[in-house]
C-alpha cells in the first residue's frame, strides 16, 4: 500500500471522522458521536414554555348579569283596618293597603251612610265604572234605579260600595286577595250596619254566602254583621240582566223579598 492513492484514503477518513465529530483524541467525558443533537431530533421533547395567564373575557352586558336573589320578606301580618265610620272612609280612600286598590290608580269609593235602609253591595267596580269613578254608571245604573223604584227606593237612601275598591284584571282575583276581600268585607259590613243587605252580582254572592245564583232565588239569605244576621237578598248584576233579559224574572224574585216589613 502507499502511494498517492493512500494519501487520499488517509485525508478522506479523517474528513469523516471530523464530520463525525471527532476533532480530539481523548477528552474528560465520553462522548457519542454518533448520537443525533436534541436540537436535530424531531422526538426529542421540547422545552415547555412557562404558562401564560389566560385572557380574561370581555364584560357581559348589563342586561345578562345575574341579577342578585331577593331573600324572602318576613310575610306581613294582616292589614290594620280602622274601626271608626269616618276613618274606615278615609282610609279606602287613600291608603295603600286596601285590599282591592292594587289593580288601578283609580279608586271607585262607596256612596251614602252607614246605618242606611239598603247597603247595595257589589264585589267590584265594572269597566264603565272604573272609567267614570262612580259605581253602577251607564244603562246598568239606570236598570238598577229602575229596580229600586220598584220597591220604593232610590240610590240616595241606600248605601252603595264594592267589595274592592279598583276592578281586578278580567273581574277575577287570586285566593290570595280573595282571603283578604273576605276579612275587609266582614269589617265593612259591621260598620256599615245596614238594615238589609243587597248582594249584587255572582262573585259578591260566592264570598258573602258561598252559594250560587240559582240557589239563592227567591230566598232570604242570612249574613253575619258583627254577630248579628242581616236579612240579605242577591240579584245578577244590572249589566248581566241587560245582556240576559230573561234573568230578570229570577232578579225580581229576589229584589220583592225587600218589600215585606217596610
Amino acid at each position: 500500500m502507499g502511494g498517492q492513492n493512500s494519501a487520499l484514503q488517509a485525508e478522506s477518513y479523517c474528513d469523516w471522522w471530523s464530520l463525525a465529530g471527532v476533532d480530539t483524541l481523548v477528552g474528560e467525558q465520553p462522548a457519542g458521536w454518533l448520537a443525533i443533537p436534541p436540537a436535530n431530533d424531531a422526538a426529542a421533547k421540547r422545552p415547555k414554555r412557562a404558562a401564560e395567564a389566560p385572557a380574561e373575557p370581555p364584560p357581559l352586558p348589563a342586561a345578562l348579569h345575574r341579577q342578585p336573589v331577593e331573600q324572602n320578606a318576613e310575610p306581613r301580618g294582616p292589614v290594620s283596618i280602622p274601626g271608626e265610620w269616618d276613618d274606615f272612609q278615609r282610609w279606602l280612600a287613600t291608603h295603600p293597603d286596601v285590599p282591592g286598590s292594587q289593580w288601578d290608580a283609580r279608586r271607585v269609593l262607596p256612596t251614602g251612610q252607614a246605618g242606611a235602609r239598603l247597603m247595595l253591595l257589589t264585589a267590584w267596580p265594572e269597566i264603565d265604572d272604573q272609567r267614570e269613578a262612580r259605581l253602577f254608571a251607564g244603562q246598568a245604573g239606570k236598570l238598577l234605579d229602575a229596580m229600586l223604584q220598584a220597591i220604593g227606593l232610590n240610590q240616595s237612601q241606600c248605601y252603595v260600595a264594592s267589595l274592592a275598591v279598583t276592578r281586578p284584571p278580567g273581574g277575577r282575583v287570586d285566593a290570595a286577595a280573595a282571603a283578604e276581600l273576605e276579612r275587609l268585607l266582614e269589617h265593612h259590613l259591621r260598620l256599615a250596619a245596614p238594615q238589609r243587605l243587597l248582594l249584587v252580582g255572582s262573585d259578591i254572592l260566592r264570598m258573602a254566602a258561598g252559594t250560587e245564583l240559582p240557589d239563592a232565588r227567591g230566598r232570604l239569605l242570612d249574613i253575619n254583621q258583627g254577630g248579628d244576621k242581616v236579612e240579605t237578598v242577591a240579584v245578577a248584576h244590572p249589566a248581566m240582566l241587560l245582556a240576559r233579559a230573561a234573568q230578570k224574572a229570577a232578579a225580581w224574585d229576589s229584589l220583592k223579598l225587600l218589600n215585606r216589613g217596610r
